[in-house]
């Protein structure tokens, strides 16, 4: 694994530079460049997000920037870290910190002047890499490198203290194995994980939700959910969840070239009962829309194998019958392209036919739509057609 960073597109901006020039003018390292922009560059993945450490304090941080002329945004100045809103994307700036206490969900921090303290107190090795900002010379405190080169995923120090500090970090774990990790995994972690997996009991239902939907949201995270369930862990966080299905779901959305989605994965992980997912999403605090896609999600059954995938997004909306369609291993590709279409049929016409206002209406009216749906959409001139039939029958 290399000792600098490879070129990217984003170590050559030039707003960079100019914050790099803010901070630390005569070049005395006073920040660095650290975390996921650090490790995903050394990976050769798309670098989205960049964090940067100092060791400046937060007013010493801001004055610089105003100085500068650039603008800020204080996002967690109690714990040290300061915005620069850039016009290639904020950055975040972050004082060098050290845990005073922690209880499992929050941490005291004191501000520290060591970049190794600082890096003592972070998860993972492999997001314990800093990067300078001119040199690109990359600093690992606790073998990162190398744990990046052979994909392992290893908490710093002793895997049962990270944990203890912040029990969510079982949870970020294993999202990090998802995305990063090789088999065999490292032993000591996934035990840790597994013993103290309990203490998840005490986070909050939002954290959890996050979490848990950005592990979903992965390319495959199939066999690391099937770990977490052996392990014990998932049970502690979702225990209506049972993963074997999950492969199979992962399998459709990649034939049908479907992007991977969180919810309708979590939809795969709980029963086909509508409000036992009603109680899930209640749980994890989603939001209003997430909850009735859901609960659409398990009202799935040998229902919708009648229905074509057009009538099923007709009745439902086109991203419920894509979890629909894609949870019962069935093909989407009717509804690429596709618009759904509004009824060409008002119950003024209905009336003008001789019908009388009233219920009369609404029954004609549904008894085309019926007609119109199983004969595929037709268009108006059919739909005229379909309603003459129904008015002789009726």
């Amino acid at each position: 694994m290399p000792q600098t960073l490879p070129p990217a597109p984003w170590t050559a901006r030039a707003d960079l530079a100019a914050l790099v020039a803010a901070l630390d003018p005569e070049g005395l390292g006073l920040c660095r460049y650290v975390g996921g922009a650090v490790r995903d560059t050394l990976l050769g993945l798309d670098v989205k997000d960049i964090d940067m450490a100092t060791t400046l304090l937060p007013e010493q941080t801001q004055a610089a920037l105003e100085a500068a002329g650039i603008k800020q945004v204080p996002t967690g100045i109690a714990h040290g870290t300061i915005t620069a809103v850039l016009p290639g994307g904020p950055v975040e700036i972050t004082t060098l910190r050290r845990d005073v206490t922690t209880d499992g969900r929050h941490a005291t921090v004191a501000f520290s002047q060591e970049w190794r303290e600082d890096a003592a107190r972070r998860d993972f090795t492999i997001n314990a890499l800093y990067a300078d900002p001119r040199t690109l010379a990359v600093s690992d405190y606790f073998g990162g490198l190398a744990d990046l080169a052979t994909r392992t995923v290893r908490f710093i120090g002793d895997p049962e203290q990270r944990i203890r500090e912040d029990y969510l970090r079982i949870l970020r774990y294993f999202r990090f194995q998802a995305r990063f990790g090789s088999l065999p995994a490292d032993a000591a972690s996934q035990a840790a994980c597994a013993a103290l997996a309990p203490g998840m009991k005490g986070l909050s239902r939002e954290r959890i939700a996050s979490e848990l939907m950005n592990l979903l949201a992965l390319p495959d995270p199939s066999p690391t959910l099937a770990t977490m369930a052996g392990l014990g862990v998932l049970g502690d966080v979702l225990p209506e969840a049972a993963p074997a299905d999950l492969p199979a779901l992962v399998a459709t959305e990649a034939r049908e070239g479907v992007a991977p989605d969180a919810l309708r994965r979590m939809a795969c992980l709980l029963p086909a009962d509508p409000p036992l997912a009603e109680q899930v999403a209640a749980r994890l605090r989603l939001s209003v829309a997430q909850r009735k896609r859901l609960a659409c999600a398990a009202a799935r059954g040998a229902d919708d194998a009648g229905q074509s995938a057009r009538a099923l997004a007709y009745a439902l909306g086109r991203e419920e019958a894509l979890d629909r369609l894609l949870l019962a291993g069935r093909s989407t590709a009717d509804l690429a392209g596709w618009d759904i279409p509004r009824l060409p049929l008002k119950g003024g016409q209905i009336v003008a036919r001789g019908v009388g206002a009233g219920p009369d209406v609404a029954r004609t009216l549904r008894a085309v739509e019926a007609r119109w749906v199983a004969e595929g959409f037709p268009d108006e001139a059919r739909v005229m057609e379909l309603l003459d039939t129904v008015l002789a029958q009726a």
